[in-house]
């Protein structure tokens, strides 16, 4: 299938709309080569001002479109932000006769959707979560054709795709690297593994817990590989003796690949990027739901759940009694956690990327 000529994306904001945008910007160039144009939607104050142009793509800045969630002042004050941001995006999509418009949701998908259906551009809608946001839901009703992550979503006219995920993670062997990612982290190579993470920016209750949990969980063999934040240098493990499992702290773990090749079991926030790449490479893991919002971590997180391929628990019943009676029975039972792996990799679709990238280019097409 042939590639369109000029692909505008939109997904600025935080690391969920940005990543999958990407990989799918990755799997058209696959496609298209150098001739096909691919613009990046983005605001100032996200983070693609600094991921988008690490990757190669250009990136064009329109103002964001905030809505507030209670009736506010800042409410009257929305159309207007709406117009301008609409005509600014849709003066980007004259300037790169853009095919086809693909919208990954938040303050940037809203006026790309509006702008698109004054120019007569067909839009591409691509939901990450298991509830959608306001921005998807309004796209979903002018969309080509609408793509989402998590089986089930409630948004018209979905197809379930997965998630598109960078070919480091989606093409992974996770045995084959094993050996050579323990030892990158200072790990024993024949030891089961506890990965424990937080996202980017760490997470307290995973932090407190796991730190507590740290003395029977190296004395029981397991040994642990924690990134517990860049700001959280406050979080530390008390120094064992010789001889046990290795408990490994870092910051951050710039290669996730080699974090999810070292490991047997995860301990971690259920964001929709983390579920997609924990399934696709076929990690199981137990999944901790961020407390707050409108509890589409917990969602994101139940097909994985209910296909065998991981446990759910609370934030608030985290503790380090529930890491050693729950989690160390598992790591200590070879039998159990390939079960758990071969649940957790049936609920993963790799190929997310392609997927979405037949549908952007059939939508093109037309």
């Amino acid at each position: 299938m042939s590639a369109p000529r000029s692909v505008v994306l939109a997904g600025g904001g935080t690391g969920g709309h940005i990543e999958p945008m990407l990989s799918l910007a990755d799997a058209l160039r696959r496609r298209g080569g150098p001739d096909l144009r691919i613009t990046c939607l983005g605001t100032a104050r996200g983070m693609e001002t600094r991921l988008v142009p690490a990757r190669g793509y250009d990136l064009r800045l329109i103002p964001p479109v905030p809505l507030p969630r209670k009736p506010t002042p800042d409410l009257l004050r929305v159309p207007g932000r709406v117009r301008r941001s609409v005509a600014e995006t849709r003066a980007v999509l004259d300037e790169v006769a853009a095919d086809v418009v693909v919208g990954f949701g938040g303050y940037v998908a809203l006026p790309a959707y509006l702008a698109a259906r004054r120019a007569k551009v067909p839009v591409v809608v691509h939901e990450q979560n298991a509830l959608p946001g306001l921005a998807n839901r309004v796209g979903a009703r002018i969309a080509a054709r609408v793509a989402v992550t998590v089986p089930g979503t409630p948004l018209r006219g979905g197809e379930h795709v997965g998630m598109p995920l960078r070919r480091s993670i989606s093409t992974l062997d996770r045995a084959a690297l094993r050996a050579e990612a323990r030892e990158t982290f200072g790990l024993d190579a024949d030891r089961p593994t506890l990965l424990v993470f937080g996202g980017s920016q760490g997470a307290q209750s995973l932090n407190r817990a796991a730190v507590a949990a740290a003395a029977a969980l190296t004395d029981a063999g397991v040994q642990v590989l924690h990134a517990r934040g860049p700001k959280n240098t406050g979080v530390v493990v008390p120094e064992r003796p010789a001889g046990r499992a290795p408990y490994v702290l870092v910051d951050y773990l710039d290669r996730m690949d080699l974090a999810y090749a070292a490991a047997d079991l995860a301990l971690c926030r259920s964001g929709a990027v983390t579920v997609a790449e924990l399934s696709a490479v076929g990690l199981p893991a137990a999944f901790v739901p961020l407390p707050i919002g409108n509890g589409e971590q917990r969602r994101n997180a139940l097909p994985v759940i209910d296909a065998g391929g991981g446990l759910l628990v609370e934030d608030a019943a985290l503790t380090p009694e529930w890491i050693t009676g729950t989690l160390l029975p598992l790591l200590t039972n070879p039998a159990a956690l390939a079960d758990l792996a071969r649940n957790a990799a049936a609920a993963g679709v790799p190929d997310a990327d392609e997927r979405l990238a037949d549908i952007v280019c059939e939508v093109a097409a037309r």
